[in-house]
C-alpha cells in the first residue's frame, strides 16, 4: 500500500502539473507527500556563475556566497508553493531540498532516506536527439530507482 510519494519539483510548469497529479494522487490514497527540490552545487571552474542556475534570475556578482542565496531563496519558493498546494487539498506534507550535480541520484537517495513508497514526477517529454543529448531526469529515476515510479506529461 502506498502511504508516503516523494513528488520532485523544479518549479516549472511541467513539475507544477506533477506536483497537483502526485497531490491528487496521495488524497485519493490517504498518503503523505514529500517534496523535494535539487539544486546544483556551485562549482569554481565556472564562466559564470549564472549558467549554473535553473532559475530565471540575475546575481548579483559572481560567488559561491551570491549563488548559495539566490537558490536557497529560489528553493524557498518553490517548496513554498509545494506545501500551499499540499494544504489546500488537505494532504500531510514536508519539504525538503537538497544539493547534487546528479539530480536523479538526490532524488532516488531522498526517496531512500525519507522512506517513500513511490515517487510521483514530471517528465519533460523530450524525445529524439534532444532527449539523448540533454538526458532526462524522469527516465534516470525509472532507470536506476528500486521504488516504483509514476510519471506525469
Amino acid at each position: 500500500m502506498i502511504k508516503h510519494i516523494l513528488i520532485p519539483t523544479d518549479g516549472t510548469s511541467f513539475s507544477d502539473r506533477a506536483v497537483q497529479g502526485g497531490i491528487e494522487f496521495a488524497k485519493a490514497l490517504g498518503a503523505r507527500v514529500t517534496g523535494v527540490h535539487v539544486i546544483a552545487p556551485f562549482h569554481v571552474f565556472t564562466y559564470r556563475s549564472q549558467l549554473m542556475l535553473n532559475y530565471h534570475m540575475v546575481l548579483a556578482e559572481d560567488s559561491e556566497d551570491a549563488y548559495g542565496l539566490a537558490t536557497e531563496a529560489e528553493a524557498a519558493r518553490i517548496l513554498g508553493d509545494f506545501e500551499g498546494a499540499a494544504e489546500e487539498a488537505g494532504v500531510r506534507c514536508k519539504t525538503i531540498h537538497v544539493t547534487d550535480d546528479q539530480a536523479f541520484r538526490a532524488i532516488i537517495a531522498a526517496a531512500k532516506a525519507q522512506r517513500c513508497d513511490m515517487i510521483a514526477m514530471a517528465s519533460h517529454g523530450r524525445g529524439g536527439v534532444s532527449g539523448a543529448l540533454l538526458g532526462n531526469e524522469a527516465n534516470k529515476v525509472l532507470t536506476h530507482s528500486p521504488i516504483p515510479v509514476l510519471i506525469f506529461r
